[in-house]
């Protein structure tokens, strides 16, 4: 499995779509202090992964992000679908604007459909700190 993530905050995946991890936060936006990306409120986020098919054939997929706060309330669930052929690449992004000040994680899945929760690679989660 192959998928890569952006995030602007920046996470990559790779999806067969092979997990090859890393996470960033656009510069104008929140900066990485000790492993935990920092911004504030009012701020748009964007949750940016460079996803590729390395499999030979095409493969549907949904690419999920989820946002939680410390306590476990989901506080944005958005997705993007579609296919990519063998070898194609895409950047798919969702964005989140922060209301409240806390502790946050983003998840990234990046499933066969909404539908069916069969993982193309593995998730990835970043934490995401708001002043």
């Amino acid at each position: 499995m192959n998928i890569a993530i952006v995030m602007i905050l920046s996470v990559m995946l790779v999806f067969s779509l092979i997990p090859s991890g890393y996470s960033q936060l656009a510069k104008s936006t929140a900066t990485l202090e000790n492993g935990a990306w920092h911004t504030t409120i009012g701020k748009q986020v964007q949750v940016t992964t460079d996803v590729t098919n390395g499999q030979n054939r095409a493969q549907p997929f949904a690419y999920i992000v989820q946002i939680e706060n410390q306590d476990g309330v989901v506080y944005s669930l958005s997705w993007i679908t579609g296919t990519l052929d063998a070898g194609q690449s895409l950047s798919p992004s969702q964005s989140w604007t922060p209301t409240a000040p806390g502790t946050y994680t983003a998840q990234i899945f990046v499933w066969e459909s909404v539908g069916n929760p069969d993982a193309l690679s593995p998730p990835l989660a970043m934490k995401i700190i708001v002043l």
